[in-house]
């Protein structure tokens, strides 16, 4: 606009603050003083019961600037511009350097308005997004100030046009509007009202980083009110800054947006699930969010099995490049199964012979011991001495034959066998047999009892 009215009182300490937010910011990035963007833990592995549940608690560290930033930096070129324009000028390098060391996917588009009154001036795209520095710099350099006749200018016109095909924004990605000015704007603007520029960025996600430039010749993006609005309407920010600080305040906007997290589950197998105690929060970028992550295990889960779940923390709705807002969990599901134990009739070799009966005492005590598991191949079988709760045999594999004996007044005692008997077992009492298996799950005890003394 032209360079008419008196200068507006301006805010002590701006400058100060707004270099040592930003010198913060880069210091962040070159030093890793923050915590690195990412969640913690990001792989949970653990062993768990079926039916049971574990509690994690799950640290979001998010980015400094949002992820696949696309920023449009949106620039008043009428006359009172020139300071500030200058400023863009001669630090957009730094400003992509600073931008791009956070997310290198980072892209940049420049556009520019002024008002009805200035024609083909009214709203231009200079460059369309890009991550080439040179055409970036060419387009920021074609910026030149001129035009403008009354307060008011035409960015609630600019603002809509951005979010309504102007610009073509990537999927997913984070979009930013950097509105540098130093007027209201006229409401309608050239047949767009502040609410249509409203609803048209809140349609595309995109946030608007309003920099107020105290140029000395205008009343101001916010006079009106109108870039609070805007600004809190689209999660964005609204900060001042004198024309030789532009390309800081713009750094020190970027790195203070707000920013959305939410948990978002990928895949999860049978028998295994996740939930957190809240769902999307919005906190300031740079900034942690805490979560309750509990994992639940199906009683039914397959016992032995390791299951797995992929959870991702979306930013902004936006899946981050690379696996850093990516987690794992997984779960052994422990074997709580039991083997199952039993006596067996066995062959006497002397007749060939076997009993009749399992567990029923056969008349010449020759068993086999046999145990099986849901799992394990091998459970191992001890036998215990119903006279003698001191005796404890074993282990044995399934399969093992014996010749039980009872002898109540002599020591307990096993011995090898021949032929088709493994072992000569001698016992005060009966037999008791338990079966373990890799898990150290214990079966119920079988019994086997020992023949009658002869008549």
């Amino acid at each position: 606009m032209s360079t008419s009215t008196a200068v507006a009182a301006r805010r002590h300490g701006w400058r100060a603050a707004l270099i040592a937010t930003t010198t913060a910011f880069i210091t962040a990035i070159g030093t890793a003083a923050l915590a690195a963007p990412g969640i913690d833990p990001a792989v949970v592995t653990q062993n768990a019961d079926p039916g049971t549940s574990i509690t994690i608690t799950k640290t979001v560290h998010t980015p400094e600037i949002p992820p696949k930033p696309d920023v449009v930096l949106l620039v008043d070129t009428t006359g009172s511009m020139g300071g500030a324009i200058a400023n863009v000028q001669a630090n957009m390098n730094t400003i992509i350097s600073t931008v791009s060391a956070a997310q290198p996917t980072a892209q940049f588009a420049v556009a520019s308005y002024k008002d009805v009154s200035d024609g083909a001036g009214l709203f231009n795209v200079n460059q369309q997004l890009t991550d080439n520095t040179t055409d970036l710099q060419n387009a920021v350099n074609s910026l030149s100030a001129g035009g403008g006749g009354d307060t008011p200018e035409a960015w609630i016109n600019a603002l809509y046009q951005v979010s309504t095909g102007a610009i073509t924004f990537r999927a997913d990605s984070s979009r930013i509007v950097v509105l540098i000015g130093d007027a209201s704007s006229h409401d309608p603007s050239n047949g767009h009202t502040l609410t249509d520029a409203i609803n048209a960025l809140q349609a595309i996600s995109a946030k608007v980083l309003g920099v107020n430039v105290a140029s000395g010749g205008a009343d101001g993006l916010d006079a009106a009110g109108q870039a609070t609005a805007v600004t809190s309407a689209t999660g964005g920010s609204l900060t001042g800054a004198d024309p030789a600080d532009v390309s800081t305040a713009i750094l020190a906007g970027l790195a203070n947006l707000d920013v959305t997290v939410e948990p978002h589950l990928i895949s999860c197998d049978t028998g295994l699930s996740v939930t957190f105690d809240h769902g999307a929060v919005t906190v300031p970028s740079g900034s942690d969010v805490v979560y309750q992550e509990t994992i639940n295990i199906a009683a039914d889960a397959p016992q032995g099995s390791t299951l797995h779940c992929v959870t991702e923390f979306l930013i902004n709705g936006t899946s981050p490049t690379g696996d850093l807002f990516v987690q794992h969990v997984n779960i052994t599901v422990n074997d709580k199964t039991a083997p199952v134990g039993a006596c067996d009739k066995g062959v006497n070799p002397a007749g060939n012979q076997t009993g009749t009966k399992p567990n029923a005492g056969y008349a010449d005590g020759f068993y086999q011991l046999n145990a099986t598991d849901n799992l394990d191949p091998n459970p191992m079988i001890y036998i215990r001495d119903t006279g003698d709760s001191s005796v404890n045999f074993g282990p044995y594999p399934s399969g093992t034959t014996i010749k039980l004996t009872q002898a109540p007044g002599a020591a307990p005692s096993v011995s090898p066998g021949t032929g088709a008997v493994d072992y000569k077992v001698k016992l005060r009492g009966d037999a008791q047999l338990v079966a373990t298996d890799a898990a150290g799950n214990v079966s119920a005890t079988a019994l086997c009892l020992v023949p009658p003394a002869p008549r």
